[in-house]
């Protein structure tokens, strides 16, 4: 297990994969929900993640999807390999996952005139405010997780 560090948005961590990262059936931010539901599950998940943890994007994917968050965790709880897990979502998402308008939506969260407003915001408390470079929330957990250069 990676330590989180402390970041402005509280302890970060540095091990999860971006919300830009596809899984395999194309949808981006699924990597990243099935490995916080692990950090999760093996208590592993700090405070800072808890508070978005099925909300937020994990939380649109799963809308998007048509899902209930909690089958998703219950999936990953008790698939025993990559390729039970992968077979079983699959088997709970709708045949057409609507890739294209999900990635869509996701890099273009913050885009937005009311999302402008809220993405400033959290660029003004995590002294980012000066970064035009920084469009949208997946940006910002880039940027917060180390994946963006703070220069």
């Amino acid at each position: 297990m990676t330590q989180p560090e402390s970041g402005p948005t509280g302890e970060i961590l540095d091990d999860l994969p971006s919300p830009y990262l596809p899984h395999r059936c194309g949808l981006l931010h699924l990597p990243r929900f099935l490995a916080k539901i692990r950090k999760h599950l093996a208590g592993e998940l700090p405070k800072s993640y808890q508070r978005n943890f099925t909300k937020g994007f994990d939380g649109f994917l799963c809308l998007h999807l048509g899902v209930d968050p909690r089958e998703v965790i219950e999936i990953v709880r008790t698939s025993e390999s990559p390729e039970e897990l992968d077979r079983r979502l699959m088997g709970i998402f709708p045949e057409d996952l609507k890739v294209a308008v999900w990635n869509r939506k996701l890099v273009q969260m913050g885009m937005s005139a009311m999302g402008r407003e809220a993405l400033d915001d959290v660029k003004r408390r995590m002294n980012a405010d000066n970064r035009a470079d920084l469009v949208s929330f997946a940006d910002m957990i880039d940027f917060d997780e180390g994946r963006i250069d703070p220069v």
